[in-house]
């Protein structure tokens, strides 16, 4: 119904900023729970970031609060993922997702669209 696609990754040194987009495309990102993940080589799929639909209320997991800024333009469809102070241990490939629900919003599972990621890697 909704899909997703995902740019702005790239190579950054440690310490540096990326910022990533996730666009959408047939369907209103305003009527969607919206949440970046990221998967390294070796290890599961984990939370980053999730940004509510009313009040665009804001979650992130302790490894990325104080660094990571999700953000949402409804009028250009689109979310953001702000990274600052990017450490080697952030290196992953990045997916943007959507739900209807904010249930369990830090959980994979609770998300039934998924973009393709766009690569982030950091050079120490």
């Amino acid at each position: 119904q909704v899909q997703l696609a995902e740019s702005g990754g790239g190579l950054v040194q440690a310490g540096g900023s990326l910022r990533l987009s996730c666009a959408a495309s047939g369907g209103t990102l305003s009527r969607y729970f919206m949440g970046w993940f990221r998967q390294a080589p070796g290890k599961e799929r984990e939370f980053v970031a999730a940004i509510s639909r009313i009040g665009g209320n804001t979650y992130y997991p302790d490894s990325v609060k104080g660094r990571f800024t999700i953000s949402r333009d409804d009028a250009k469809n689109t979310v953001y993922l702000q990274m600052n102070s990017l450490k080697p241990e952030d290196a992953a490939n990045y997916y943007c997702a959507a739900s209807r629900f904010g249930d369990s919003y830090y959980r994979v599972l609770s998300y039934s669209y998924w973009g393709q990621g766009t690569q982030v890697t950091v050079s120490s």
